[in-house]
Order: structure tokens, then C-alpha cells, then sequence
């Protein structure tokens, strides 16, 4: 309604067009009593010409009517699921990680694309018709108990008694759309698993077990959608039926009244048509309610998401300068039943080098989306140049932060803009920023160089190439915080070393945290982490840990050269 509400004029142009079709629809009714009564039983001969004329006028005006809603009500449609689309994409992007680690991706599209394109059905079509249908079946009623109270009775006494099977059938089809759009993301699901995971699918030759696990979805949401038919198609033959009865109960009844000579054989066909047309709209009413809890459950999973609530919550702060110091503070994060980052205490300053190594699982990642804000502990502060993090916004705090992980993110756009990703391109800045993540010579060497289209995923580009591509990303950025998780692990030692000694110069007044498995990349480190199960069990220089933790040690025989 908030949305509706806003489309004032729209509704007004759309109020007149129905007007007109409803005028219209029982003129056409109106104009049988004449047509009957004076042209052919009369027979006046100026109604051999104002007739035909007057029923051209008619839908003439009808279709004036029709046009005008039709067009203004798709505009209203069209505009609102529009907007409804770029508020449910920013509200499902700003939601913590958590929520979107949980939620599928093919489930989040199913409902930014299905899930509204059925409520843009309900505001573009069934809503006006219902409202149509609605004015016709009072106009005409209206009409019909003028024409003759006491045969309109006869002929709509059973229509209240086809509510209460509409009111059971709307509460099965509610059920059953629910579970449709359910499956439907089910189905997208898929669908992104199979594209996403191509490559991999095609080495192992799985095409044939991905086309079954496809199908197995797929005719699922079939059988769902069968019986959401087999239920709401039910309505039309029911109101069908309930229609023919009235329209029986019309005809004896009102020939009775012919034959008495309490009615004119125009009258009474006048009143035919009226209740032939009554039908019509009820009927259509019947079909439009059990298709609006179509829209009902669709509407509900978009307002489900809408309606959660961030647990990231934003500061008000904004973070102007450079980040210089970083500070842990007894941090606490449990996931489930263990600890991902248990009792942290370490204090980093402007211009060191820290390195993080660990088992799988350690907590290395969580200690760097601490930083991100991607979750907040459960007890304990991270604090940013004093101030606890969560005291700033985030989009300051991230304008400070550079990352770079081990899967690389490139975006359909040129090499450059992907260089500049959310920045102006400033050409120069992006040729440095190349040069320094070790990546001008291969760019150069591209036939559009910088300006080279990346395809999706940067399918265009080897895993190296990518790699430097993100690391030249972060470099362009200018952060004082860069946090690189597993950024060099598609490299060759020498580009590694190439990459490492450019980025020493660059490093030296910021802070850099890196997660690596790489001795080359961590016996440099000023201090090295050493994570288990979510703690800092041992901390200090390579030669150092060497020396006095036999958790490095063992770990140090794993470490590529």
C-alpha cells in the first residue's frame, strides 16, 4: 500500500477508464430494452439508425475505457516492481554476511526476480480487473433489482453461497504458491550451481548427474504447479454452474412474468443481458481472488527479507583518518558450539607487517572479517585508532580497508574499471597500480590493453593474471589497512617475489595483514600469528617462532618455498 498510495494521478486516469468500461457494460445491457421493445416490436425506424450508432458509441468508449486503464495500471505495475527490485537488492546486499552465507544465491535472485514478477502481475492485471469487476457487478446489480426487484433475487440469491468453497480454495492456493516460489529458487539454484561450477563439471564428465539432480527439482516444481491448478482452475466451472442456475431461475421465472404481462419482451431481455453480464465479472472476481494469493505469497517472501533486521548495526562516526593503530581487546566470536576466535588480545601499529598462519579452521579469516565488519564479536572490542569499530560507519571504516582474497572477484566491465572497481578511472593511477602488482607487461600485451572487456568470472584471464588484476585493485584503492587472504597463492615464486618487493616500498606507512602458506611471503613478516582454534597460541618474528613454538615448527615443514 505504501507503494500504491504514491501513484495518485496514475490511479486517477485509471479510475476514469473504468468508469467508462462500466458505463459503458451496462449501457450495453440498457440499450436491449429499446433494440427489443421500439426497434423490433415498435418498429420505429429512427432506431434502425440510433442504435447501431449508439452501440458504436458504446465501445467506442469502452475501448477508450479499457485502453486508459490498461496502459496506466502497467505503468503503476511496471514503475513499483521496479523500484521494489533495486529496494530488495540493496536491502539483501547490506544484510550481514551471515545472512547471506545462510541464504543461497539462487534463492535471493528467485525472489528478486520471480518472486516480484508475480506481484507485478497482481498490480498490473488482477488488480485493476479486480477493481473493474468489482463497479460492473454493482452497476449491473444496481441495474437489475431497478429493472425487477423481485427477479433480481431469484437470479442472484445463490451467489452468497459460493464464498465459503472461494474462501477454502484461496487458503489451499496460498499453500500451494508458497510452496511453488520455494521451489522455484530451488530450481535457480540449480541452475547457478551448474554455471557457476561448468569447468568442473566438465572434467569430471558429470554432465548426465547434474541433469538428474536438475530433473529431480525440476518435475517437483511441476507437480507443484499441477496441483495449484487442478485447484484454482476449479473456481471458473464452479461460478459457470452457479451462473447457469441464476440465468435458469431468470428465465422461468421472468418468462412467467412476460407470459402475465408484467414485463415487456424488451424488459425482460434487457434484464437477460444484465444478469448474462453480471455473471461475467463474478465469475472473473472468483478466478482473480484465487490468483491473488499467488501475488500474497509471493509478496511474503519479498517482505520476509525487507523486514530483517541487520545485526551489523551501523555507527555514526565517520572514519576520516588513516587507520594508524588496531587493537583486540578479549575478542569472542563462537560459531555454533565452538569458538572461532577465542579471548584475542594483540595490539598492530601503522606500518607493520603481521602474518597469520594456522591449521585450517584456526580462525585466521575470522580475525580479518573482524576487521571488515563482516561479523562483531560476542564479547571483547576491536578498536580502530582507539575508537571501537563499531562506532563508525562502515562504508568509512571500508573506505580505509583494501582486500584481496584467494578467490578472485572480476566484474563484466573493462580491465581498467575493474582496476578502479567503485572509483572514477583515472588512467595513470590504474597503469601504476598495474605496474606495481606485476601485471603491466601482460596487459600491454592485450590488443585493447586497459581498456580490454573482462568476460564473466574474468574467464578471458589465466588464474595469475586475475590474481595480480585483485592485488592491483587493492594497490588503486590507496587504504591504510590491506588485508591480503591467500593473495599470491595462483602466483610463481618469481612474480611473487617481484610482486612482494614492489609492495614493500608501498607498505611502509600502512598496516598489512596477510593469511599465507608461503614462507617467502611470511619469514618477512615484522610479527607472525600463529592461530589454533580460534586463539593465539604463539606470536613473533619467523626466527624466533622457529626456535621456541613446536606449533610453527611443524607447521614451518608444511610452508611452500
Amino acid at each position: 500500500m505504501p507503494f500504491i498510495k504514491e501513484y495518485k494521478l496514475q490511479y486517477f486516469l485509471v479510475l476514469i477508464g473504468i468508469l467508462l468500461t462500466v458505463s459503458a457494460t451496462t449501457a450495453t445491457a440498457h440499450i436491449m430494452k429499446p433494440l427489443m421493445d421500439e426497434m423490433f416490436i415498435e418498429k420505429k425506424e429512427d432506431m434502425l439508425y440510433l442504435i447501431p450508432f449508439g452501440l458504436v458509441g458504446i465501445y467506442f468508449f469502452k475501448s477508450i475505457g479499457r485502453y486508459m486503464q490498461s496502459v496506466f495500471m502497467a505503468y503503476i505495475g511496471q514503475h513499483i516492481i521496479t523500484r521494489l527490485r533495486e529496494i530488495l537488492l540493496e536491502k539483501i546486499i547490506n544484510l550481514d554476511m551471515t545472512f547471506l552465507y545462510l541464504n543461497r544465491s539462487g534463492e535471493l535472485i528467485s525472489r528478486i526476480t520471480n518472486d516480484i514478477d508475480r506481484i507485478r502481475y497482481f498490480v498490473s492485471n488482477m488488480l485493476p480487473e479486480l477493481f473493474r469487476e468489482s463497479l460492473t457487478v454493482v452497476a449491473l446489480v444496481g441495474y437489475v433489482i431497478y429493472l425487477n426487484p423481485l427477479l433480481a433475487f431469484y437470479s442472484l440469491v445463490l451467489m452468497p453461497l459460493i464464498i465459503y468453497p472461494l474462501l477454502l480454495i484461496a487458503k489451499k492456493l496460498k499453500k500451494y504458491s508458497r510452496r511453488s516460489q520455494e521451489k522455484n529458487a530451488d530450481v535457480v539454484s540449480r541452475l547457478s550451481e551448474v554455471f557457476n561450477n561448468a569447468e568442473i563439471i566438465k572434467a569430471n564428465a558429470t554432465q548426465k548427474f547434474e541433469i538428474n539432480r536438475f530433473s529431480i527439482e525440476n518435475w517437483k516444481f511441476f507437480k507443484i504447479n499441477m496441483k495449484a491448478i487442478y485447484v484454482g482452475d476449479i473456481v471458473s466451472p464452479m461460478m459457470e454452474i452457479v451462473g447457469a442456475m441464476g440465468l435458469a431461475a431468470v428465465i422461468f421465472v421472468g418468462g412467467r412474468e412476460v407470459y402475465n404481462g408484467n414485463m415487456s419482451v424488451g424488459e425482460f431481455t434487457a434484464f437477460l443481458t444484465a444478469v448474462g453480464l453480471v455473471f461475467q465479472p463474478i465469475r472473473r472476481i472468483g478466478t482473480i481472488y484465487s490468483k491473488i494469493q499467488d501475488a500474497i505469497a509471493a509478496s511474503e517472501r519479498v517482505f520476509e527479507v525487507l523486514d530483517t533486521k541487520n545485526k551489523i548495526v551501523d555507527g555514526n562516526k565517520v572514519l576520516e583518518d588513516d587507520i594508524t593503530h588496531i587493537e583486540y581487546k578479549d575478542v569472542k566470536l563462537k560459531y555454533d558450539d565452538f569458538y572461532a576466535l577465542d579471548t584475542i588480545n594483540i595490539d598492530i601499529k601503522q606500518g607493520q607487517n603481521i602474518a597469520l598462519v594456522g591449521d585450517s579452521g584456526g580462525g585466521k579469516s575470522t580475525f580479518i572479517n573482524m576487521l571488515l565488519r563482516f561479523y562483531d564479536p560476542d564479547s571483547g572490542e576491536v578498536l580502530i585508532n582507539g575508537t571501537n569499530i563499531q562506532e563508525f560507519t562502515q562504508d568509512s571504516l571500508k573506505h580505509h580497508i583494501s582486500l584481496v582474497t584467494q578467490r578472485i572477484y572480476i566484474f563484466q566491465d573493462t580491465l581498467a574499471a575493474n582496476v578502479a572497481y567503485g572509483q572514477e578511472v583515472d588512467e595513470d593511477r590504474v597503469k601504476e597500480a598495474l605496474k606495481l602488482a606485476d601485471a603491466w607487461d601482460f596487459v600491454n600485451s592485450l590488443e585493447n590493453g586497459i581498456d580490454t572487456k573482462m568476460e564473466e568470472f574474468g574467464s578471458n584471464l589465466s588464474g595469475g593474471q586475475r590474481q595480480r588484476i585483485a592485488i592491483a585493485r587493492a594497490i588503486y584503492k590507496h587504504a591504510s589497512l590491506i588485508l591480503f587472504d591467500e593473495a599470491t597463492s595462483a602466483l610463481d615464486n618469481e612474480s611473487e617475489k617481484r610482486i612482494h618487493a614492489a609492495l614493500d616500498a608501498y607498505t611502509k606507512d600502512k598496516i598489512t595483514i596477510t593469511i599465507a602458506h608461503r614462507l617467502s611471503t611470511i619469514e618477512h613478516a615484522d610479527k607472525i600469528l600463529v592461530m589454533q582454534k580460534g586463539k593465539i597460541v604463539a606470536s613473533g618474528k619467523h626466527s624466533e617462532l622457529l626456535e621456541h613454538s613446536e606449533v610453527y615448527q611443524r607447521l614451518a615443514g608444511t610452508f611452500k618455498n
